[in-house]
């Protein structure tokens, strides 16, 4: 085989005899997640059938995917925002090119923060999780203040900056998901079940609990899906995934029993004919605007349900414009595009060497993955309304700028892959590459990479003779070798004083035996005592 494949490290589980403590520790062999690594039985590893051509399995195969399809995808959504805005923008008395200019500058913020997250260290990511976890946690605070939050569509899950509104939930998620991969893999060593679920549930209530008082469901929905997931890479037995989805249908039911509003959601997705002009209005509208499209679509521009008679044409049910438009085969160039994502970030932790990486890739991919799952899901007619947006492609300012910087960190993790550190090393490059697009250091970022302490000089110390070159330190066994320098005739030489640390004793542990440390019984009774110096 042309390359090593490196997987996520195994997992290997014991169960104790309670049946309750399942210890799983790693074995340091990249594993994928969910897959187990084959014990070697000295036969020959099989063949595989299908092989992927060369120019799809290179070493920067990842980095081009990833690139290639969030790419394809914020070009159909600044094309689908114009598209879809300009109508509603007229009607409203606006300029009709203003949402989607509006659009374009929140999208050129995202590429600046998509660099900024292509040169970030893995290192500096980590240790920055936890405080931005805190701070994600007082913005969703801060928005439930009536002074601070402001309320559109009935939830309180805005902050008004002026020029835009801010959305706390996106950041909470994001930071979510970086931060359970940071514990995760320092963790993963002595990972059980206990310590799985311990650092990830609580902080996972905490934070539905802030998007449930806003109220946020969709929210919710996507935070959970970062939570699958974390779990899901970090090797949770399949008897606790039942359990899991036992609960969480039982929280979403009792979510859905106590508002009014979700439980009309949940009839109108079984029979949205049953409220045309009400609960229903939206899902059939967007019935209607895929059923027109067809195969090839009306034509850009041409969509009649943009006309003020689709609410949230532009955000919500963005498919359903792009089904009315480019038809049948423009929405599945959009599903084929995300399953690209998809294997593209899957295939990153695949082949990475750092567990952090390996993790947060799963985590990023299933949310952003399931999230335009759930989006199309819902205007098709599968699933209930839940008011997410598709990644990349709907109209938001928060959710564009953020979900650019993760694709950034997709790309980071990406250049990280140990094959493709060899190959941009041997890569010549210009300096503008060089500098937007640098290469990792190492396949594995360190979390606390060591500060060079700084020399002393000789004018710092006047008291003290120039110091040799300090050699390297002999290991266990080693032998000493002392050079002494020759002395005159008639002249004594000198006795060098040994600092305590470097003394070797016969007990291995630098420490002079009690026996020697004692001075002899008449010498004790006649010395005076003289004070000891504190250790």
């Amino acid at each position: 085989m042309r390359e090593l494949r490196r997987h996520a490290p195994t997992v290997r589980r014991e169960i104790g005899s309670s049946g309750d403590d399942v210890r799983m520790e790693s074995s340091g062999v990249p594993t994928a997640p969910g897959r187990r690594r084959s014990v070697p039985t000295g036969r020959r590893t099989p063949v595989r059938r299908f092989a992927l051509p060369a120019w799809l399995d290179g070493p920067m195969t990842s980095f081009q995917l990833v690139v290639g399809a969030a790419g394809m995808l914020l070009a159909i959504g600044l094309v689908m925002v114009f598209s879809a805005s300009a109508i509603d923008a007229a009607l409203n008395d606006q300029p009709a090119w203003r949402p989607g200019v509006d659009q374009l500058v929140f999208a050129v913020i995202g590429l600046v923060a998509l660099l900024v997250a292509v040169r970030l260290p893995v290192g500096v990511v980590r240790r920055w999780a936890t405080i931005g976890l805190v701070v994600a946690a007082l913005l969703l605070v801060a928005v439930l203040v009536p002074g601070i939050g402001m309320e559109l569509n009935g939830s309180r899950a805005w902050i008004d900056l002026g020029f835009t509104t801010f959305q706390p939930s996106e950041l909470a998620k994001l930071v979510y998901a970086l931060w359970g991969a940071h514990v995760l893999a320092v963790r993963d060593r002595f990972l059980t079940v206990k310590t799985l679920l311990v650092p990830l549930l609580p902080v996972f209530a905490v934070l539905s609990l802030l998007l449930y008082l806003e109220p946020d469901f969709g929210g919710i929905v996507s935070l959970g899906l970062v939570l699958v997931g974390l779990l899901w890479a970090g090797g949770l037995p399949q008897r606790w995934w039942a359990v899991f989805v036992a609960l969480g249908a039982a929280a979403a039911a009792l979510m859905v029993v106590v508002a009014p509003y979700r439980m009309e959601r949940v009839t109108a997705f079984l029979d949205p004919f049953a409220d045309p002009s009400n609960t229903g209005f939206q899902a059939i509208r967007g019935f209607y605007a895929l059923a027109t499209g067809g195969l090839w679509g009306v034509g850009l521009g041409n969509s009649a349900m943009k006309w003020n008679l689709l609410p949230e044409a532009e955000s919500d049910y963005i498919f359903a414009i792009i089904g009315e438009e480019l038809g049948f085969l423009g929405c599945l160039v959009v599903v084929g595009l995300y399953g690209v994502l998809a294997h593209a970030g899957f295939r990153i932790a695949r082949r990475s060497a750092d567990r952090f990486v390996q993790l947060a890739c799963v985590a990023i991919t299933v949310w952003l993955v399931g999230q335009a799952a759930l989006n199309m899901g819902y205007v098709v007619g599968l699933l209930p309304v839940t008011g997410l947006t598709l990644p990349l492609v709907s109209a938001g300012g928060t959710s564009l700028v953020l979900t650019l910087f993760i694709v950034g960190l997709l790309i980071r993790f990406a250049r990280s892959e140990p094959e493709a550190v060899e190959h941009l090393r041997r890569q010549e490059r210009g300096r503008l590459s060089r500098w937007l697009l640098p290469v990792p250091g190492q396949a594995v970022g360190p979390v606390h990479p060591r500060r060079a302490r700084r020399p002393e000089r000789p004018a710092e110390r006047p008291d003290r003779e120039a110091e040799r070159p300090a050699r390297p330190s002999a290991g266990p066994g080693a032998r000493t070798v002392a050079r002494v320098a020759p002395v005159p005739p008639g002249e004594r030489a000198p006795r060098e004083r040994v600092p305590p640390r470097d003394r070797r004793t016969a007990d291995g542990r630098g420490r002079v035996p009690e026996g020697r440390r004692q001075p002899p019984p008449r010498a004790r009774a006649t010395a005076p005592e003289q004070p000891r110096r504190p250790r």
